[in-house]
């Protein structure tokens, strides 16, 4: 698998990250990929930057160290109704934005049928391009509910490498993870892969996701990060030009 795009990615803009813009981009370079989307933690995660960061990235160069680079934000998911923590106007002028359930910010506790109604609501945004994630058992899901949503909004389910090493929190993700792959592939539903790096030798590191791939005998032709048409058609804001 030839991949091309990372689409999530961590700076040391997010307070537990340690690398530079700079040097993220020339890891994604180095390994080959065209697209790199660096999706800092929005503002209710601990430690995070702040409101103003996300609506100041339009200083930011797009192309640097020979790769395009989509400025966006991992946005939390709040809660059951699928509040998230930017406004809809900052959403909508960034390049990409992935919404993620992570339990600082949305807790512990809910019902199976609670966090599936907060993806559900969360994927009704259209300026929400990626769930992030959605392997955590820690935050039991129907997959089916989840897939035929992504499917009717348009919206990428991501395979996250970080999720699959052994030192995750994250419970149940492998087996998860081929849970949605095998309903992806039967209402033929694409999916993203992100690596979730937050240390820059991370970045576009797949090497995980491609073992959860090979086993579950996924179509590439589902797999955005594959194919450049087909990530277009998910991330709006790679048809525009680059105008520096």
């Amino acid at each position: 698998m030839k991949f091309i795009a990372d689409t999530h990615s961590h700076t040391l803009a997010s307070g537990h990250a340690y690398s530079t813009i700079t040097e993220m981009a020339a890891e994604a370079a180095g390994k080959g990929l065209e697209v790199l989307a660096l999706t800092e933690h929005a503002p209710e995660m601990p430690g995070t930057c702040g409101l103003y960061y996300f609506q100041n990235l339009d200083v930011v160069p797009r192309m640097q160290q020979g790769i395009r680079l989509l400025m966006g934000a991992e946005v939390n998911i709040m809660d059951p109704d699928g509040n998230i923590d930017l406004p809809e106007k900052t959403c909508r002028d960034l390049d990409i934005v992935v919404a993620s359930i992570h339990l600082p910010c949305y807790g512990k506790g809910h019902s199976e049928a609670e966090n599936t109604r907060a993806y559900v609501e969360t994927m009704k945004k259209p300026y929400v391009n990626i769930i992030g994630h959605p392997d955590d058992g820690r935050f039991p899901i129907d997959y089916e509910v989840l897939v035929k949503t992504a499917k009717e909004t348009g919206t990428l389910l991501e395979l996250n490498n970080s999720s699959l090493r052994p030192q995750s929190s994250r419970e149940g993700t492998r087996e998860n993870m081929l849970t949605m792959l095998e309903l992806c592939k039967q209402y033929e539903v694409p999916v993203t892969t992100g690596s979730d790096a937050h240390v820059n030798i991370d970045a576009g590191n797949f090497a995980n996701v491609m073992k959860v791939l090979e086993e579950s005998r996924f179509p590439e032709e589902l797999v955005a990060t594959l194919n450049m048409e087909l990530l277009r058609k998910y991330i709006p804001s790679l048809n525009a030009p680059v105008v520096r």
